[in-house]
């Protein structure tokens, strides 16, 4: 297993500890981790704190430079917003561990020139398929579906 994946789905499963939906995320510069966050719109009633910005906030304020010299690892496919943080921070690559349980906008990204990279990891959709069985109500919320 990557580490940074690995990593990833510790944050995931400290989201579903927290009682929040298990999607987690690392920003990795230069082989080292500078921020990593889960999904804490249960946990805070946030509308924005999903994995990958979670991950984005806790990394701070970096240089463009920073950005454009990171890989960003989410343990499902990104959302629209994500997806646009992504584009507007210049991250060159995505590595998602799954993309089964939801397909973001991975074509969107890989058309602004962005490497998206699917691992179809077990652990990524084992979480998921069971979070949405128990929680339905949540993950549909959080998709916006009805």
């Amino acid at each position: 297993m990557d580490p940074f994946m690995q990593a990833a789905i510790d944050e995931a499963t400290a989201g579903l500890d927290e009682g929040g939906v298990p999607i987690g995320s690392v920003l990795v510069h230069r082989g080292e981790i500078i921020g990593r966050g889960h999904n804490r719109r249960q946990q805070q009633s946030s509308a924005i704190l999903h994995g990958e910005m979670d991950a984005l906030e806790r990394a701070g304020r970096q240089p463009a430079s920073v950005y454009r010299e990171s890989v960003l690892y989410t343990t499902l496919s990104p959302c629209s917003m994500c997806s646009g943080a992504i584009l507007l921070y210049g991250i060159p690559k995505v590595v998602v561990g799954e993309n089964q349980t939801f397909m973001g906008e991975e074509a969107h990204l890989r058309a602004r020139g962005v490497e998206v990279e699917v691992l179809d990891d077990p652990t990524c959709q084992g979480l998921m398929a069971s979070f949405i069985e128990a929680h339905p109500d949540v993950w549909n919320e959080d998709i916006g579906e009805p």
